[in-house]
């Protein structure tokens, strides 16, 4: 069986959406959507996809989502977030802001509408996380460039962050980035070089990494945080491992910690209530679910 029948088997005749990535076995969507799904007594189902990162496979997902009568839409996690684009007929105007799409939304008339939920998940876990933290405290360091950077950075430029430390490990993707959302009051996106990260840390209030450093699979992130003020809060949106060396190292420091698990839970709520219909909140119970399905 293909991806797709598989899909459709689970599904049977229910309504379904399903998250979609390359790879996208790690991707835990399923277990926070199904929390939901089971605490409203829904029909519906949330699965996995996975879809490869060429142009014609997204083309045949797009095809898919439109032609298939009880599809109602999808996330998209790495590395689809920009690429799928040009391929919707719809783009919400945060998501067209942000330049990145992590929620698709067939709508009434069949149309496929592109959103971002990120930014929003983003900032709701780190005021779950981090109760009291400033944005105009001082300067923020941000590790990436990817579709998830992008709504990060964006987030915090309209937090009213002073300045922004970016880096990425090709340095062009950041300077493109910090071109995209370079403030126009005067306030600073300073693209850093990736070999002087542990320097740039010197009087940052909070670490963002949005890389995929760190998370199971891939090589850990190499960062030497000394230069890290304690007081700093520490971000980092994997969560596959939930506790990544980064946090582990920071949490010994005594630096607040954020995992990625609240931003998971957060960005999940626009997409839920657009396919199934019903308004949703993260709680405590969905965070242990969720968690414990990580093996937590």
């Amino acid at each position: 069986m293909t991806a797709y029948e598989t899909l459709l088997a689970e599904a049977r005749d229910r309504l379904f959406a399903a998250i979609v990535g390359w790879p996208v076995e790690h991707s835990r969507s399923p277990a926070l959507h199904g929390f939901w799904l089971r605490q409203h007594r829904i029909d519906g189902h949330y699965g996995r996809l996975p879809v490869e990162p060429t142009k014609p496979a997204l083309e045949t997902l797009v095809t898919f989502l439109r032609r298939t009568p009880n599809a109602r839409g999808c996330n998209l996690t790495l590395p689809h977030k920009i690429e799928i684009m040009p391929l919707l007929d719809r783009i919400h105007p945060e998501a067209a802001r942000i330049g990145a799409v992590n929620t698709v939304v067939k709508q009434a008339d069949g149309a496929l509408e592109g959103r971002n939920s990120d930014g929003f998940g983003f900032l709701a876990a780190l005021k779950d996380g981090a109760p009291g933290w400033d944005a105009a405290a001082g300067p923020v360091v941000v590790l990436g460039a990817g579709g998830a950077a992008r709504a990060v950075v964006a987030s915090l430029v309209g937090a009213g962050v002073p300045e922004l430390r970016l880096l990425n490990r090709t340095r062009s993707a950041a300077i493109e980035l910090g071109l995209a959302f370079t403030p126009d009051d005067g306030r600073q996106i300073a693209i850093e070089r990736w070999d002087e990260r542990a320097a740039v840390l010197h009087g940052a209030t909070l670490l963002v990494n949005t890389t995929s450093l760190g998370m199971k699979g891939q090589p850990p992130l190499d960062l030497d945080l000394a230069r890290l003020p304690t007081t700093a809060v520490v971000d980092d949106i994997v969560y596959v491992p939930l506790e990544t060396p980064l946090l582990a190292a920071a949490r010994v420091r005594g630096n607040r910690c954020i995992d990625g698990l609240g931003m998971l839970l957060h960005q999940g709520r626009m997409g839920f209530e657009a396919w199934f219909g019903v308004e949703v909140a993260v709680s405590r119970e969905q965070r242990h679910a969720v968690a414990a399905d990580l093996g937590a």
